[in-house]
């Protein structure tokens, strides 16, 4: 999957001439009430009207529906593009759950789960006034899988029926047969097997609906039609500049996901990363009312701690679901050896992990390869519990008993770039704590693109290195199925299975799960199969991040919830 823009950040923080205050936060997925809490007025309602202005570092580009990888997030693409389903827009824990957008429901699955049903709700219609059918749904899914149109989530090629040669409609317009639409509001999908967790990839920007008379290929992200609260009016540079305001044939009453409170949506991106949290801390002129939706708080600034209850009643604290955990490829020695990589299980210290990483603020100790959270089906276990600070005794043992009595050497490849997932500083902290266990570490520190190059490669990958991993919607089945399961190994590309796992008892499990439409039934199932394979040490978690974001002094109804970890745009208001 794509990496995405939510990962910690580091910033610089002799930039931010302020106080930042943490500890104290403003409606995290902890604390935050339904659908968020301050307001513009007295009696608490947020008002319409203003311009919200978003400072971002990243550019809102390739700003096409087939083209974008998102999952029906908080941020600016759900302004414009409303999908058959979406998340709920709560708060924390609730936010996790699909609901309808566009379609009456989450969808009608068949006995196995292998075709599924929607209807479109009634009176949708697009920025010009046409109305939406289910005509215009599919064809916004077939486009994405035209070359010239790459980029976004990968799911439906590998789902869909005859999706894997399939190459568009510009190529091939007579579409694509596994998605019927017998009528102007319905439409049905089939597919090469049950996917139970289909309602979920149903809220990516693949499923927004695209008119065909109004599709102009690679040129259609300049001014894409809108289904959704606001339109393009807008767009310099590839979305450096890109700017939104209202769609007067947006319905609320077909949309009760989205607020849309502000009148425009003003994104200006490519700045400085300490300089947004600057400009945000001081919140003058526009900037009172701005936000970001990829720039971080550093633990440099949080370091700054105090004074100010005012600034710390700003920063919004986040969970999404993401992963970062030393991987193991056993087909390396002397990782092929189970108590060599339980010895280094036992050895890791994550406190200066935790420490490395930014500190208790911005990341939390991890022993689960799933995120602790419900929604993924996290069952807690620690196979080989290393305490806070490691257990170098156990490990010593273990090396003794794989037949390295003096101990052993080994290399962790690791990234030159400061993410605080694959650092340097991650690495040193790995070091220095397998180090007190016997385990010399030799540093192997490549620039990102090299680093991905060889940790995704079946050819090329190492036996050591620290890697990440975070799910395109909150469930099991995108964060174990890419990493465990043995059909999904690729020889030829990227290479999520770091393993190499081919077990049929774990690939049927998957296929298990896969059939269950009750979400909580399949949580449950995949929860237990996390714990299974832990028990194999193909891997040692170390943490999982937590995202803390400010926000401009006149930014009011912050909704953070555990689908995204960030603030969701659509339910933003500005005084």
């Amino acid at each position: 999957m794509r990496q995405p823009s939510l990962v910690s950040r580091r910033v610089a923080a002799a930039a931010v001439s302020v106080v930042l205050a943490s500890g104290a936060v403003a409606c995290g997925p902890e604390d935050a009430g339904a659908k968020g809490g301050a307001s513009g007025k007295a009696d608490g309602a947020p008002q319409k009207g203003g311009t919200l202005t978003v400072l971002n570092s990243e550019a809102q580009s390739d700003f096409d529906p087939a083209r974008l990888y998102t999952s029906g997030g908080g941020n600016v693409p759900s302004l414009v593009f409303r999908t058959l389903t979406t998340r709920n827009r709560e708060a924390g824990a609730a936010g996790t759950q699909v609901v309808p957008d566009l379609a009456t429901d989450t969808g009608r699955p068949n006995k196995d789960a292998t075709e599924w049903t929607y209807t479109l709700k009634e009176g949708l219609k697009f920025e010009d006034g046409t109305p939406i059918t289910s005509a215009d749904v599919k064809y916004g899914i077939e486009r994405s899988f035209a070359a010239e149109l790459s980029g976004g989530a990968p799911y439906l090629r590998d789902w869909l029926i005859g999706g894997d040669t399939y190459q568009g409609p510009y190529k091939d317009p007579k579409g694509l047969a596994s998605i019927v639409t017998p009528d102007a509001r319905t439409i049905v999908f089939k597919l090469k097997k049950a996917e139970g967790e289909f309602p979920f990839v149903a809220t990516q920007t693949q499923f927004a609906p695209v008119p065909k008379a109004k599709d102009t290929g690679a040129k259609y992200e300049e001014h894409p039609v809108s289904s959704g609260p606001y339109k393009v009016v807008e767009n310099k540079n590839d979305g450096e500049r890109l700017v939104l305001e209202r769609n007067e044939h947006w319905d609320p009453k077909t949309d009760e996901e989205r607020k849309a409170y502000p009148d425009r949506v003003d994104v200006r991106s490519g700045l400085d990363e300490a300089v947004i949290n600057q400009r945000l801390a001081t919140s003058s002129g526009a900037d009172s009312a701005a936000v970001t939706t990829d720039t971080n708080l550093g633990p440099a600034e949080l370091a700054q701690i105090g004074s100010d209850k005012a600034l710390a009643a700003r920063v919004g604290t986040g969970h999404f679901g993401f992963t970062n955990y030393l991987a193991f490829n056993p087909k390396v020695k002397p990782f092929d050896n189970p108590k060599v990589r339980q010895a280094i299980s036992y050895a890791v210290n994550r406190t200066s992990v935790v420490n490395a990483a930014g500190g208790s603020a911005l990341a939390e100790p991890a022993t689960t390869f799933l995120p602790e959270q419900k929604a993924f089906g996290f069952t807690p276990y620690d196979h080989f519990p290393a305490g806070k600070t490691g257990d170098p005794a156990k490990a010593k043992e273990l090396l003794k008993e794989a037949g390295y009595p003096n101990g052993l050497t080994v290399t962790l490849l690791h990234s030159t770039a400061q993410n605080r997932a694959t650092s340097p500083e991650i690495a040193t902290a790995v070091q220095e704590a397998l180090g007190k266990a016997g385990i010399t570490v030799k540093l192997d520190g490549q620039e990102p693109n090299s680093f991905n190059e060889k940790r995704w490669s079946v050819k090329d990958a190492p036996g050591f290195f620290l890697s990440r991993w975070g799910a395109d919607w909150p469930a099991g089945g995108p964060f174990l199925a890419p990493i465990f399961d043995g059909r999904q190994i690729v020889t030829d590309g990227s290479n999520y299975n770091h393993a190499q796992l081919n077990d049929p008892s774990v690939n049927k499990e998957i296929d298990e799960i896969n059939k269950l439409t009750d979400l909580k039934a399949a949580a449950a199932r995949w929860g237990a199969l996390d714990s299974r394979i832990g028990e194999q040490a193909l891997d040692v978690p170390l943490f999982h991040p937590v995202y803390k974001r400010l926000v401009g002094k006149d930014i009011k109804n912050v909704v953070i919830s555990d689908w995204t970890g960030v603030l969701d745009i659509s339910q933003v208001a500005v005084k």
